[in-house]
């Protein structure tokens, strides 16, 4: 009697892993160093122990820990602006919702991408000149964005006070909550930025109740 084996599962074929597919694992391992050993305090040899790669091999993709630097501080802003600039181009809710996407936006980074967050907020001023002010140009293309949004919500009165201290308000409340948020207590990045975004609007005082 003659037993039939069963067919063995077709193999799946695993994509080839690209420069790319190395250099964003590269910039990840590196985010996650830096956060939690410290910028100054991770080599480029950490970095390649982490990858699992060799130091020459480690610079083939990256010239110096100034350039990963460079990478995160590039992705991270890339990632608001985008978004921003995607809600302004289709977007035609009121002033309140699209400023809480933007507190949404930086709160849930806290979340997805933690190891880039203390490194964006903290160690901007290690990267080269040259550099640093294309990061900075970013960053003030993003936070003219959110004034803007303060701007119009003042011109459609859905919003009172002076628009660059309303959006030093909210960068001030979301840019650091890094420090003491942790995603794996009882409260979610969402519930954060709707917090956040309360007491932009709204402020923390009682409303004194009427007789």
């Amino acid at each position: 009697m003659t037993v039939s084996r069963p067919a063995r599962p077709a193999s799946r074929t695993r994509r080839p892993r690209t420069a790319d597919d190395r250099r964003t694992e590269i910039v990840l391992r590196a985010s996650e160093l830096f956060d939690d050993v410290g910028y100054h305090l991770t080599s480029m040899d950490d970095i390649a122990r982490a990858v699992g790669l060799a130091k020459p091999t480690l610079y083939h993709y990256f010239p110096s820990k100034d350039s990963i630097l460079l990478a995160i501080h590039e992705e991270f802003i890339s990632i608001l602006l985008g978004r921003q600039r995607q809600r302004l181009e289709r977007d035609d809710r009121d002033v309140s919702d699209l400023l809480l996407d933007v507190m949404v936006d930086i709160c849930d980074l806290m979340r997805t991408h933690r190891g880039y967050v203390r490194v964006f907020f903290e160690h901007h001023r290690e990267l080269p000149d040259a550099s640093r002010r294309e990061a900075l140009a970013a960053r003030d293309a993003y936070f003219d964005s959110v004034r803007g949004l303060f701007e119009r919500g003042r011109t459609e009165g859905l919003v009172t006070g002076d628009p660059m201290l309303s959006s030093m308000a909210l960068f001030g409340m979301c840019n650091w909550a890094y420090q003491w948020y942790d995603p794996r207590g009882t409260l979610t990045s969402l519930d954060v930025a709707r917090y956040f975004h309360r007491v932009l609007l709204h402020g923390v005082g009682a409303t004194p109740s009427r007789p």
